[in-house]
Parts: structure tokens; sequence; C-alpha cells
């Protein structure tokens, strides 16, 4: 792959990446912290790429793991009462709201697969579990899901 045809693919998916990093990071810092790192690794590590057609799968492994490390790396630096409660504002809407709540296991499948538009087995390759755990994945995911927002429902 050519350098113009690699930064083409990576301006193409760069909404994707601040969708996949806002799932995984609460601070906005933290999530354009995130994207740098992996686009400066993809570029360093372009050469790397077997098959351009995982070209996607593979910069949202890299941002996933650079997520990862941002959280490593923030649980060893904030006590857990400093932490603050995360708020959800009433513009962001029932369904975001809800899918921030849900545990990291569902709520990525939940936004690669419905989201993204990624198939069953993209997700698979991305997440590298196998295709039957995504597929349960994604069934529990919507399951707590529509607990959340029909909990929201009678709340509100």
């Amino acid at each position: 792959m050519r350098n113009e045809e690699f930064t083409q693919a990576i301006l193409g998916m760069t909404d994707t990446l601040y969708r996949v990093a806002a799932t995984q990071l609460r601070q906005r810092a933290d999530r354009e912290d995130a994207v740098q790192e992996c686009l400066r690794k993809a570029w360093e590590k372009r050469h790397r790429l077997r098959d351009e057609r995982y070209l996607q799968t593979w910069v949202i492994r890299i941002l996933l793991n650079e997520c990862h490390t941002i959280q490593r790396r923030m649980a060893r630096t904030l006590p857990a009462e400093d932490v603050p409660a995360v708020q959800h504002s009433r513009e962001e809407g029932p369904l975001k709201a809800a899918l921030l709540r849900l545990e990291e296991r569902y709520r990525v499948p939940i936004l690669l697969h419905y989201l993204e538009g990624y198939s069953v087995a993209e997700v698979a390759a991305i997440l590298r579990v196998p295709q039957g755990t995504v597929k349960t994945r994604l069934a529990r995911g919507r399951k707590a899901l529509k607990a959340l927002l029909d909990e929201e429902v009678f709340e509100g």
C-alpha cells in the first residue's frame, strides 16, 4: 500500500476511530490522545500490514489496545475515591447514556456491529474472540440495553 493510499484510508475512518475511543474513555483529551497515538503507531508499522483488506480491523485493534493502556495508566495514578461519578446530560439521549453504562465487553461489539456496520466475523477479528462469543455478547448487550432503557422510562 502506498503512503497516499494509506493516508486516504485512515482519513476515511477517523470518525469511526473517535466513536470507538468514546466508548472506551470518558475524557475528551484521553480519547484524542488514544486516536493520535493509534495513528502514529499505525503509520510507523504500516509495512507490517500483510493484507490491505484488514486495514480497518488492524487500526481499530491498535486503538483498542491504546485505550486499554490509557485506562491502566489512569487506574494506577488516580485513587478510586477521587474518580468523579459519570454524569450523563439529557442532550446525550437515553440510548447513548445507556450504551455508556454497559460493560465494555458488551458495549464495544454493539458499537462496532450496529453503529459502525462491521459484520460479526469482522468484530470477532477486531476483538480476537470467536464469532459465537460476539453473537452472545451482542444478544446479552441488547438485553442489558433494553433493561437500562426500560429502567430509565420508569424512573423518568
